[in-house]
Order: structure tokens, then sequence, then C-alpha cells
């Protein structure tokens, strides 16, 4: 197993349950370093100031919060420690409530957590407990000296914890122009309606894959092959260029969809994990 990144306890009321934090996602995409052209060499990258254009040593920086285009204030190691909460080890729950209620925008990044020693028997009755009453966890913890709020729900065996953004970490939707709620024509809202239907499908992830990321990484075996020109499959969907009326939009897109819809499957893909102990989440506007 891989080594955790945080290791303290899950609390609620007086109950308090050994964990540890897990990454549950991994960033597959290939990386890349800047090479120098002539000789393929790793190029550094240097901290250079602006005003002189000389590299800085790290002894000689200084964080700095910009409050007005160009103009700084000096934020101390010492300011850091003095806003610093006290680092307790502990994911404390403080309120449970119905995840349907919470809008999505809120949740940010999921970790397993995985029971610390003789913590299984607790972390199994708070699962079945989670599970049961259909609800999810809510509390803060700190991580790397911040401290997050999140959430703690069933998704199999597992309990997971999602880290969450605060409220004022949310653009305002009132900032954007949206349209107006209108009766939409008949016609068009039932020809809509039947491409949504024709679209429908059981969820299953592995279907959907990061086709550019793929592209990529035949390019790179291929020229590790020797290869100088690799072909790639080229997006045979075809589009059509100069079509602006809706109605007509529509119709082609049923046209295409009709005849390329399967049949829906028999259930949900097992690899995806559709049997959880929580309330499908619904969109805010929902």
């Amino acid at each position: 197993m891989a080594r955790a990144l945080w290791q303290g306890s899950l609390t609620f009321g007086l109950v308090s349950i050994p964990v540890e934090v897990h990454r549950a996602i991994r960033d597959n995409r290939p990386r890349f370093r800047m090479l120098h052209k002539k000789d393929l060499s790793p190029v550094r990258m240097d901290r250079v100031c602006i005003e002189e254009g000389h590299p800085v040593a790290w002894e000689d920086l200084v964080k700095g919060y910009e409050y007005e285009k160009g103009r700084f204030v000096v934020v101390t190691k010492e300011d850091f420690r003095a806003a610093a909460l006290e680092k307790t080890k502990a994911i404390e729950i403080t309120s449970f409530v119905d995840p349907a209620k919470i809008d999505d925008r809120y949740f940010e990044t999921p970790y397993y957590l995985v029971p610390g020693k003789h913590g299984d028997h607790a972390y199994a009755l708070l699962r079945e407990a989670i599970k049961a009453s259909g609800h999810i966890g809510i509390g803060k913890f700190i991580l790397r000296d911040t401290q997050h709020l999140a959430a703690v729900e069933v998704i199999d065996d597992a309990l997971v914890l999602s880290v969450m953004r605060f409220a004022d970490e949310l653009v305002d939707i009132s900032g954007f122009h949206f349209p107006a709620a209108a009766k939409p024509d008949k016609q068009e809202l039932k020809m809509a309606q039947m491409l949504v239907e024709n679209l429908a499908s059981d969820w299953d992830p592995e279907k959907y894959t990061d086709q550019y990321k793929d592209n990529v990484m035949r390019i790179i075996h291929g020229k590790l092959k020797g290869r100088k020109d690799v072909h790639l499959k080229e997006d045979i969907t075809k589009r059509p260029a100069n079509v602006v009326d809706l109605m007509e939009r529509l119709r082609s897109s049923l046209e295409q969809t009709s005849k390329g819809r399967r049949a829906p499957s028999k259930g949900p893909s097992k690899k995806a994990g559709a049997k959880n102990g929580r309330t499908r989440r619904k969109s805010h506007a929902a």
C-alpha cells in the first residue's frame, strides 16, 4: 500500500477512529521538461528579479501579497506562524447532512480514509451508520498547514473524504448573463428531448477516455521506436458546417443518434462502483 499522506483520527461526538488519508485519484498525463534544442539538455528555471534581471538565491526570497498592482506587503514566517491553527491530527465531523442539498461545486478532491491500527471495528460501525442514514459527515481538518472543509461519505466499503471549497471560494453566479426563462417552442422542445433520450445510457466511466493523452503517448512510443511520423486515427464525426436553423440542427442530430443508437445495457458496470451508501448529489439548480 502507498504511503499515507496524513495520519490521525476521525472523530464524531466522543468517538475517535484512527485513520490514514490516501490518494483516491491519480494523474496519468505525460510530464514534459523544457530542453535546450541544441543538445537536448534539461533547462533550469531560475528565479530572476524583474527589476535587476539577475537570478535571486533562495535565502533572499520573501513572500509578498499584492494589494494593488505592483505594490506588495511582505508576510514573514513569523506572520504565518501567528496565523496558523493548532495542528490537531483529527478530522472532526461536526454535522451530518443530506448530500442532495449540497451544490456539486463545493466538492473538490477525494481521498480514501483507511482504518488505522485497531480501528477496524469503529470504522465499520461508522460506515454502516452513515450508509443507513443516507447522510454524509461534514467537518474540518488541517493538511499541510492549511485548514480544509471536508465531507465524509460511504462508497462501497470505503469511507471517502472529499476536500470541499468554502462558500467564499465560489464565484457569484449573478456576475454572469444567462438566458431568462422562456416558454420554448413545443416542436423544438420535443425534438431536443428526443435527442436527449437517444443519447441516454448507463453511467460507465471507462468508456470516457482522454483521447488527447492517448494520442500524445502514441506519438511518444512511435518516436521511441524510430518513427518520424505517427499516423493517428482521424475523427470521423461529421458536423454540418453551414446549418444555422435550430430545427434543422435538431433533425440532423436526431438522424445521427438514431442510426448509431445501441440497445440499453442490462445494468451498470461493476467497475463503475455503482453501489454506494450515499444519495446521488443533485445540482444546486435542480
